[in-house]
């Protein structure tokens, strides 16, 4: 971004473009995190509604595990394990009935660093050949969208055949999410393939990958991974620093968007490690499964009606608290009496703040107003850009002709007018070489008015630390 020379009070209060924080930290950006604010306008101090969101969190607080077959974890009756490496040291007993010797279920999930390391395990495969199965369901009872790499971390070796599933509706039906094996032909009879070799068209492809079913020869690589960040990476780019785009292709694509939600993921262990094309029958306590960790980073689905979600204990479950005018557990619905329009979920689009497409009251009669994310297409005249309910023009624009069109503020244009008109001589750079417009705060100048009135220098030694000054 090209800065003047010459810095004037005029220039602050024409146009401050708070850019160095999209900068430095491209990844935060885009949050959507405010549902609403207080701006002026010439019916004076109104509500801007945006799009919001929760703030991505560890979702394993709040879940519940089930297992199957319910009597798979170890230690009743008590056990004595052998190590992979080694079939003649067995020193590692589990039983149940000693707080010490016991490996429940939530030891996948509790506090890591300890030492000795807390984990699950299941029981020998003392069955064999009967295979040694294990199904564990995590449930949330909520919708949530994935926004990291679910990682399940190993205290055995990682299996040599594993299924990633999730269901999107409570656990009635199943889908595979990614397959595990050391060799996927002959255990899924399919090609085996990396993350890396997705593509945007391929990306919801469900694809076998043999990185992360080795054997014990590789003992110090214990995670396995489902990776979200690198499918991001397809349209945000490999350090994320074009969110705009992802939330642009989400927004627009819904398989896009159902592909990172989830109400439960399943586990499946098909096969335990055995280090060796056989196994060894005369020393099966050798072969278990062993969980210390599962990390599921994500955030609950509110459908951009809020920016919050509780955990309520007494339900156990967690909920949106839904603004806009909306309610239900992913804020589905329009409230009682705010039937105004139908309800639609919130679009990311326009970049940055969104459209809330929130619930209008019932005595304003219906609204019909195209979708902010098809205002690109032709014939868009004739959508109805904005309303006086919405309040969709940015940066001081009001709506004109039946609300079709947005009548911008001196140095602004767009549609929305959601960006700045490029004025004076020379080349004028409407957004940042990242790819992401700057923020312009409909507020600042209140906030800037009592500074101004103090000592010429001092607005200036403020905001010149924080802030990118240019004329726009």
């Amino acid at each position: 971004m090209r800065c003047p020379a010459m810095l004037t009070l005029q220039a602050v209060c024409v146009c401050v473009s708070v850019c160095v924080a999209m900068q430095q930290y491209p990844a935060a950006w885009g949050h959507y995190d405010v549902c609403k604010s207080q701006i002026y306008t010439e019916e004076g101090l109104t509500w801007d509604y945006m799009a919001c969101q929760p703030e991505a969190t560890v979702m394993t607080k709040y879940l519940t595990v089930s297992l199957d077959p319910p009597n798979i974890t170890c230690g009743d009756p008590p056990e004595t394990y052998c190590t992979l490496e080694n079939p003649y040291m067995c020193n590692n007993e589990c039983d149940a009935s000693t707080d010490e010797l016991a490996h429940p279920s939530e030891l996948m999930f509790d506090f890591e660093g300890r030492n000795p390391t807390t984990f699950w395990q299941s029981s020998s495969w003392k069955k064999y050949p009967k295979p040694l199965e294990v199904n564990i369901t995590l449930s949330w009872n909520k919708t949530i969208e994935l926004t990291d790499d679910i990682v399940i971390t190993f205290e055995s070796g990682r299996p040599e055949q594993m299924l990633l599933e999730k269901s999107l509706d409570y656990g009635k039906t199943w889908i595979p999410y990614q397959f595990y094996a050391t060799d996927c032909l002959d255990a899924f009879t399919m090609d085996p393939k990396t993350v890396n070799e997705l593509t945007q068209r391929t990306l919801l492809d469900i694809i076998c990958t043999e990185d992360y079913s080795r054997g014990y020869v590789w003992k110090y690589d214990k995670t396995v991974r489902f990776e979200i960040k690198d499918r991001f990476a397809l349209f945000a780019g490999l350090q994320l620093y074009n969110m705009a785009s992802l939330y642009g292709q989400l927004d627009t694509t819904r398989n896009l968007r159902d592909f990172f939600t989830v109400t439960d993921l399943r586990i499946r262990l098909l096969k335990p490690a055995t280090g060796s094309t056989m196994v060894d029958e005369n020393n099966l306590s050798r072969y278990f499964y062993a969980i210390s960790d599962i990390k599921v980073q994500g955030r609950c689905k509110c459908n951009l009606h809020s920016n919050s979600c509780v955990f309520d204990k007494d339900k156990g479950k967690l909920g949106c608290e839904c603004e806009h005018n909306t309610t239900g557990p992913d804020c589905g619905r329009c409230k009682r009496h705010y039937h105004g329009r139908p309800w639609s979920v919130g679009s990311y689009l326009p970049i940055p703040k969104g459209t809330a497409n929130i619930c209008i009251h019932s005595s304003h009669g219906p609204v019909h107003r195209a979708n902010a994310s098809s205002l690109g297409v032709a014939n868009r005249n004739q959508a109805h850009v904005c309303d006086n309910a919405m309040l969709l023009c940015q940066n001081g624009g009001t709506c004109h002709h039946h609300h079709k069109r947005c009548h911008c503020a001196t140095g602004f244009t767009g549609i929305l007018c959601e960006r700045e008109r490029c004025q004076g001589p020379g080349p004028c750079e409407e957004y940042p070489t990242s790819g992401q417009p700057c923020l312009h705060h409909p507020l600042l100048f209140h906030y800037l008015y009592p500074l101004l009135l103090g000592p010429p220098g001092l607005l200036l030694t403020l905001l010149l630390p924080l802030v990118v000054i240019r004329v726009c």
